[in-house]
């Protein structure tokens, strides 16, 4: 299988999940534009050597996922350097741990807005070139929080369960233009987001940090094992491919076992 034609934009991928997923697409082949937060020189050091290691041109967007006229503007310069958006995957999340009642309100709207209401506006603004092309992938990173719920994280399960559903209906909408649009659902997958959370979970649960991951994170999965970010992104890679050009609307859950209980 090879995407050397395809080029791809995976936000949220300057470290964890996305990163994973930008090299894995990069290794069949995919020109990559990488997003996200960071120090400057760490992030220009992993661009060049996607370049390097890859053979692929590789671009840096620093768009933030909570302004929709820069992620508007990021899928145009995609387009404008690379010469299309082929591949588009919504990465970028963002976490934080409380009972609603003392959930910061504007915590919650910077998690709704980059979980969910940017992978709409990355859609929005992908989707006509790849209408027009008769060929596009999108996917998007869910969660097994876009099927079950866990306490303490409203707003994240909120984004999720939503995400999940964008996924769908984006699919009718894309299903005879050659457009698969999918999500995958990990469980936990050790990433910076998830060390991130401990302490708040810690918290609010009155727990040490080893009850946290392994009474609480792992508990959720029956392997006992985390989810690695390579075993994610070779998902991604294949719903990619023209093997899952007849899987469309679905949502892939890679969790340890945890949502068949």
């Amino acid at each position: 299988m090879t995407l050397k034609t395809r080029n791809a934009i995976v936000t949220g991928s300057t470290s964890g999940i996305g990163l994973a997923i930008a090299h894995a697409l990069a290794k069949e082949g995919a020109n990559i534009v990488i997003n996200g937060m960071g120090d400057t020189a760490v992030i220009e050091a992993e661009r060049a050597s996607i370049e390097k290691e890859f053979g692929v041109k590789a671009v840096y967007s620093g768009a933030d996922m909570t302004k929709p006229d820069e992620i508007h503007a990021m899928v145009k310069e995609a387009e404008t350097n690379l010469g299309s958006v082929d591949i588009l995957v919504n990465n970028a999340g963002v976490q934080h741990v409380a009972p609603i009642e003392e959930f910061p309100r504007e915590n919650w709207d910077m998690i709704i807005a980059i979980n969910l209401c940017a992978a709409f506006h990355a859609m929005a603004a992908a989707i006509p070139g790849m209408k027009a092309r008769k060929w596009g992938r999108i996917l998007s990173t869910a969660s097994a929080h876009s099927l079950v719920a866990s306490p303490f994280k409203s707003a994240y399960v909120t984004a999720k369960h939503g995400l999940a559903g964008l996924t769908k209906t984006a699919a009718l909408e894309l299903a005879t233009f050659g457009v698969t649009v999918n999500c995958v659902s990990p469980g936990y997958v050790w990433t910076p987001l998830v060390e991130k959370q401990i302490p708040d979970t810690m918290a609010a649960r009155h727990l040490t940090r080893e009850q946290v991951i392994h009474d609480v994170i792992l508990l959720a999965q029956p392997t006992k094992q985390f989810v690695t970010a390579d075993q994610v992104a070779a998902l991604f890679v294949f719903l990619c491919s023209d093997a899952a050009a007849q899987i469309t609307g679905s949502n892939y859950s890679i969790d340890g076992g945890w949502t068949a209980e």
